[in-house]
């Protein structure tokens, strides 16, 4: 404990608290004001420091490994603008309730609000959207002061966990000399504070098990005795998919239900736990006849709302009975059907012993009936694919669902890569592990987030559209700091392709310029420039043979040219 300066103490607690309570990765954005942060970050030996020039593409790699590993990583930056540039990812951290801990440098109290250089009002700086926002006390090395310190952190660690996991927002000011060079104080007395009872209580700390909880035997008789209800596997990043997948499996042979799954859910890479699964319902329900015949009495909804827009229109516009089951406190009732929260995981629910003759023959039947859809709907849809020899964006998620290895980790793009997953991802069994940004839906932070998903783990893949990975291109500076192996599916049809789909598509001027936004960027001097491996694809036997055996260090980029206008005819045709 040879000490030089408070701000040094200071820094030293903020690391030794947090590395005891779990966190075991920070992203540092360079700065003078955040010194003593960086210095005691990079400075301690089990906590893996990751230096990152900007500050938004920091902010989502660390909410990347906060999406992998369900806790928290901390980013540091210094005063002023610098910490404006998280926003993005914490918009995204808080509404895909994903933990997250901003530790923003800032001047110290009488250099705010008279022009200091490089200072802002970073107070509340994010607005509603963290969990809990703190302003810390200018560092002292008394008792009070180191206790405060102490417990302050805790309780952060603790916000961005609990009830549910978002952002914490702790704002530290440090007077000069920043960094670790003598300040006159005397610090002899340090020592008798930070004894080995200070540091005693910090162990490890897990999010509190809840033992499973029975539901009411009203609401369970109730789903019985229908005769057509369907389960909504939707939207879901769980810690323990295994789990997960198992405890809807559960309900839909308990409630002879069917599963409809959509492709941003675990539920359609465990497709062998599932008797009753349905991927296709997008297309089954384009067609007014088979929509109308399958109108459900009651719907139960796990997570979030699929993207099909098809789906959300059948529903609000039959006004189904909902039970929606997610923990958290959010309402997820966007079709504002009468619904019901049922705020619990789904894993947490411990079936009762019910008769199970409740549920009649015509429930079966209705069952049948979209197993029976579902069937000749992929029938169809894999005869037609199979066919597709040019590259068609769609065909891409198709592939990746059946060849990827097992276990394998990937980060899905917002805009159309992510639509295309719901269209053509096949159920498998390959327990392949989905990650996204699906909380603000942006495309903000898509090569950082993927990045920090990909960190430390084994080879994994992102599939983006040319416009996402462009908007954040920054992300390639991460390369030489980056462990593991990231494979960039890069569909490329020079704009937003998106916007092919919708009714503004036919007026142009101004689609082209204003709505598709082609940026003709020749990908392989990009990926030249910034030291990543690059590959163009010219063919589905080419992009096969890519996917399996991944690499296991490295970026590489995986180009597949398409035509949007080509695309969106495709779609338009055979969806």
């Amino acid at each position: 404990m040879n000490f030089r300066n408070v701000n040094e103490v200071w820094g030293y607690v903020f690391a030794e608290v947090l590395f005891r309570l779990g966190l075991r990765t920070v992203v540092i954005c360079p700065g003078s004001r955040s010194t003593p942060l960086t210095m005691a970050f990079a400075g301690h030996p089990q906590i893996e420091a990751i230096p990152v020039l900007d500050e938004r593409s920091g902010a989502f790699l660390a909410l990347g490994r906060g999406l992998v590993t369900g806790v928290p990583t901390a980013v540091v930056c210094t005063s002023g603008t610098a910490g404006a540039n998280f926003y993005p990812a914490v918009i995204e951290a808080s509404e895909s309730r994903v933990p997250l801990l901003l530790l923003t440098a800032d001047r110290p109290p009488e250099l705010r609000f008279c022009h200091s250089g490089q200072t802002i009002d970073q107070v509340k700086l994010f607005g509603n959207y963290p969990n809990w926002y703190g302003e810390l006390n200018i560092p002292g090395v008394d008792r009070e002061n180191l206790t405060c310190l102490r417990q302050t952190l805790v309780y952060a660690w603790e916000r961005c966990l609990l009830p549910i996991p978002g952002v914490v927002h702790l704002n530290v000011p440090f007077r000069d000399p920043l960094a670790p060079v003598g300040d006159g104080v005397d610090l002899r007395g340090v020592e008798k504070v930070l004894d080995d009872d200070f540091f005693q209580h910090l162990n490890l700390q897990d999010v509190p098990v809840n033992f499973p909880t029975k539901l009411p035997l009203s609401v369970v008789g109730e789903w019985k005795k229908v005769q057509r209800g369907i389960i909504i596997a939707g939207v879901a990043r769980p810690q323990h998919p295994e789990q997960y997948c198992q405890a809807i499996a559960g309900f839909s042979r308990f409630l002879n239900f069917p599963v409809l799954a959509e492709g941003l859910s675990p539920v359609r890479n465990h497709a062998d736990l599932f008797d009753h699964l349905v991927c296709s319902y997008d297309s089954i329900l384009r067609r007014p006849d088979f929509a109308n015949s399958l109108v459900p009495d009651v719907v139960i909804q796990v997570g979030e709302l699929p993207t099909s827009k098809v789906l959300r229109g059948w529903l609000q516009k039959h006004q189904c009975r909902t039970w929606v089951i997610d923990p958290t406190y959010h309402n997820l009732d966007a079709l504002h059907n009468p619904t019901t929260h049922l705020r619990i995981h789904v894993e947490e629910i411990a079936l009762p012993d019910i008769d199970t003759d409740n549920s009649g023959a015509d429930n079966f039947d209705y069952q049948q009936k979209w197993l029976e859809l579902e069937f000749k709907t992929q029938q169809h849809l894999q005869q037609i694919i199979s066919q597709t020899t040019d590259l068609f964006a769609g065909k891409a998620p198709w592939l990746l669902s059946q060849y990827l290895p097992p276990n394998t980790n990937i980060f899905i793009a917002n805009s159309m890569a992510v639509r295309d997953v719901e269209f053509f991802w096949q159920p498998n069994s390959s327990r392949l592990r989905p990650f996204f940004n699906r909380g603000a839906n942006g495309i903000d932070g898509t090569l950082s987030t993927a990045l920090g998903v990909a960190h430390r783990q084994s080879s994994s893949v992102l599939l983006t559209g040319d416009l996402a990975l462009l908007h954040d291109t920054n992300g390639f500076l991460i390369r030489h700091q980056f462990i593991g192996h990231l494979t960039i599916i890069l569909i490329n049809n020079n704009g937003g392709g998106i916007f092919e789909m919708l009714p503004i598509s036919q007026f142009d001027p101004p689609f082209t310029d204003y709505f598709l936004t082609p940026q003709q960027i020749d990908f392989s001097l990009l990926c030249q420039t910034y030291g990543v491996e690059y590959h163009l694809i010219t063919s589905w036997s080419d992009f096969q043979t890519k996917l399996n055996p991944l690499p296991t260090q490295g970026i590489r980029v995986l180009e597949l040219p398409t035509n949007g206008k080509f695309d969106a005819n495709w779609r338009r045709e055979y969806l």
